[in-house]
């Protein structure tokens, strides 16, 4: 007599999950295709618009330069890859919140939410940052202190390269508020201490930005300070967060 084969609920589960994440993931990568495709004709002013921190500020007669055979067509292309990645970025993360959404429990779906969007909109307010401000200020420091005699032309690949680090490290940066929020929520840290930190963390912000930063005091300033704010904010939204969660349950309690 054949033996009765074993349940297969367990694994037709497994089989969904995996068909969703697939389909997730193909919705996503459709979103950065589509958003690289409509870029790719305009990739040189891209380019252009990206290098602006630094041409306006490069002294008469000088230029960037291209060192590599292939790099007037790749770079424009990169840029425009990275470019659509960051545009594409709110479905990217909508598809990865609708995978994992089901999964979680209401109160951390109600939390969980509103850390993703800062995250993404924290990481955009440093990019938009560090262009605005960090770059212009750096690229005036260094082509002032260029020595004489000195042609400074920079290669179009190496800048891509510096600049992107650049928004990298200041996206990264900005999210200090959701890394605070994060910890205070989880039990990892109490506001009290978070606030007893408050020394602490100035130091650390002048350190990291002294290390991320081109070397000018300015630039180091620029985003020194905003750390230190966005700590102070990060604090005061973790201390919003422990005091509703202790009027949620004082509700319940009475």
């Amino acid at each position: 007599m054949a033996e009765p084969s074993a349940d297969p609920s367990g694994m037709h589960g497994l089989v969904q999950h995996l068909l969703e994440l697939r389909s997730r993931l193909l919705k996503a990568a459709l979103a950065v295709l589509l958003a690289l495709l409509a870029l790719l004709p305009f990739s040189e002013k891209l380019y252009g618009l990206l290098a602006r921190p630094l041409v306006e500020r490069l002294p008469a007669g000088a230029h960037m330069i291209a060192i590599e055979v292939t790099g007037p067509f790749l770079t424009p292309i990169k840029l425009a890859v990275v470019v659509a990645l960051f545009l594409a970025m709110p479905v990217v993360l909508y598809q990865l919140w609708a995978f994992v959404s089901p999964g979680l429990y209401r109160h951390e779906r109600r939390l969980a939410l509103p850390l993703l969007v800062s995250a993404v909109l924290l990481f955009y307010a440093g990019c938009a940052f560090a262009y605005f401000l960090i770059l212009p200020a750096a690229f005036h420091f260094l082509t002032a202190i260029t020595p004489p005699g000195v042609s400074m032309m920079t290669d179009i690949g190496h800048y891509l390269s510096f600049v992107l680090h650049v928004f990298l490290a200041f996206g990264l940066c900005f999210e200090v508020p959701v890394v605070v929020v994060i910890l205070a929520a989880m039990g990892v840290v109490s506001v009290a201490r978070l606030r007893s930190w408050r020394r602490y963390a100035i130091v650390l912000a002048f350190v990291v930005a002294a290390l991320i930063t081109p070397p000018d005091a300015l630039s180091m300033l620029l985003l020194a300070l905003p750390m230190v704010l966005l700590y102070e904010a990060g604090v005061l939204a973790a201390a919003l967060l422990v005091r509703g969660r202790r009027s949620t349950q004082d509700a319940r309690g009475s």
